[in-house]
Order: structure tokens, then C-alpha cells, then sequence
């Protein structure tokens, strides 16, 4: 069962969520859409006849987190940016509870039928990469493209030393412990003080049990149909980048990688250069 929230830690995270949304850029839309797995949060930018993204945040964080992301690729794309069902954010848990990556996709082809999308580029983080590769693996034709950012779960495991820094959090989750753990992970790099703010508070914020493992197998990885751009932080404390890079092109036909120097996980997607973000535009583009 989630856990709850009092009102005012409902109140100080609402107003962190307004403060970053307020950086987005204008026009941004926001819509509910019901599915089988409770009332999915959106978050939309960029010309409605624009070739559509879908945006899947990390874990920890919210749709809120891809403003800087719209801004870029907003120009040319119609963006879509998802609060994980289950996960912090507006998103509401009044459905079946997602214990399965068959309830990922089951949520994921309601999200797309609510938006009125045969299908979709997916664009995700950690996590959210985990999800759109998962995804994009069960159902191919409806996965335009693929644009997985430092993902997780995906080619290799979590680094021990990542996972120990996390432990205190994840036993006790507050925002002091959040905010110490992004802290240590981004090393002091430039970070958006607005956008830290609501990570630190989503810790506290209500949430399921994420859906984990197990990672693709080869055979599935080499499978895979949609076209696809990994970006990896060079500064993450979560894996080695250039092992994990190797391992992807390793397995899956075809695929880029490129590592972003100064990157680390959790400055991420906020901190995706403007060279990346071109890019990215220019792959979705086809």
C-alpha cells in the first residue's frame, strides 16, 4: 500500500510541481486520462500536428523534469509528458495497482489510445528508458523510435557503492535524505535548485512498488525493431558509461550510443547539452 502523505508535505510538493512547471515553456497544456491502472497526469507542448514523444521521467521523478527538453524539441514535436502511474507526481493510483511489465504496457497502450496515437516516439530516463525499451520490445508498432537517456535496468545492474548511498532513502524516505543523496550522486555539478527542490520532495510523496527486472535478455535485445539513441552520463555513479555503452552495442543491432562528459544520472534530463538535444531532435526526425 502507498504510504501517506500529510497535507502539508501535499502542499509543499504541489507548489514545488507549480514552480518547475512554471519554467516550461508557453504554450503547455495538462490532461487526466483514465486507463485501467488509474488517471494518468500529462503534461503537453509543441504544435499539436507535430510528430508525437512521449516523455517517461526516472523513478523518482516527475513529468515536471522535462522542461528544459520542451523547450528544445518542442519546436518541432508535439511532447507528452507522462507522471509514472504508481510513481510521485499528479498521477492517481485509483486502478489496478502495475506489479507487471505486462501492467506497463497494458497503462502505456491505454496512455496512447487516451492521446488518440496509433503510436509514438518514446523518449525516457533511467527508469523510464527501462519502461520505453520494455515497451517498445512487446509492442514494436507502436514504438516509433527510441531515445533512452543513462537507462537503467536495461544492459547492466546498478553499481553496489549507488545502491548503498540510496539504502537510507529507500528505507526511510524523506526529502533531507533525498536531497543528501543527489547531492552526493551529482557531485556538486550545476543542477536547477527548483527542479532539485521537487526530487527531494518526491521522495515522500506516496507511491507503489516499481516494477523491476529482469533486464531484456540478449536474444530479446537483438530483436529489437524501433531505431535507437542511448545517451550515457559519463559522470554516473549508478554504472560505468563506457561498459554499459559497450554492452548495448554489443546486443542490439544497429543502435547509437553516445556518452555526455559531464553528465551524471541525476542531472539528467535537465542537463542534456544543447549538442544532445540537437541530436535528439535530429533522430526523431528520422
Amino acid at each position: 500500500m502507498p504510504r501517506a502523505l500529510s497535507h502539508a508535505g501535499e502542499t509543499d510538493f504541489a507548489a514545488a510541481y507549480d514552480a518547475v512547471l512554471a519554467q516550461w515553456p508557453r504554450p503547455t497544456a495538462t490532461s487526466e486520462l483514465r486507463t485501467p491502472h488509474g488517471t494518468t497526469h500529462v503534461l503537453h507542448h509543441g504544435p499539436e500536428d507535430g510528430p508525437p514523444v512521449l516523455l517517461l521521467p526516472s523513478g523518482g521523478s516527475t513529468a515536471a523534469s522535462w522542461g528544459a527538453t520542451a523547450a528544445s524539441l518542442g519546436a518541432t514535436h508535439r511532447l507528452h509528458a507522462v507522471d509514472l502511474a504508481g510513481g510521485p507526481g499528479h498521477s492517481r493510483s485509483d486502478g489496478l495497482p502495475i506489479r507487471t511489465a505486462a501492467d506497463l504496457r497494458t497503462w502505456l497502450d491505454a496512455v496512447l489510445d487516451g492521446l488518440g496515437l496509433a503510436s509514438a516516439a518514446f523518449l525516457g530516463h533511467s527508469y523510464g528508458a527501462w519502461i520505453a525499451l520494455r515497451y517498445a520490445l512487446a509492442a514494436p508498432d507502436r514504438t516509433d523510435r527510441l531515445v533512452l537517456l543513462d537507462p537503467t535496468g536495461c544492459f547492466a545492474g546498478f553499481r553496489p557503492a549507488y545502491l548503498l548511498h540510496a539504502l537510507p532513502m529507500l528505507l526511510r524516505p524523506s526529502a533531507a535524505r533525498a536531497e543528501a543523496f543527489l547531492t552526493w550522486e551529482t557531485g556538486g555539478a550545476e543542477h536547477d535548485r527548483v527542479l532539485r527542490r521537487l526530487d527531494a520532495l518526491a521522495a515522500e510523496q506516496p507511491r507503489q512498488s516499481p516494477v523491476t527486472g529482469p533486464r531484456p535478455t540478449p536474444a530479446e535485445l537483438a530483436a529489437l525493431r524501433p531505431p535507437a539513441l542511448l545517451f550515457f552520463a559519463g559522470q554516473s555513479r549508478v554504472h560505468d558509461a563506457r561498459r554499459v555503452a559497450d554492452r548495448a552495442r554489443a546486443t542490439v543491432p544497429g543502435v547509437m550510443t553516445e556518452t555526455l562528459p559531464a553528465a551524471t544520472h541525476h542531472t539528467l534530463p535537465e542537463g542534456l547539452p544543447p549538442a544532445a538535444l540537437t541530436r535528439i531532435a535530429a533522430f526523431l526526425k528520422g
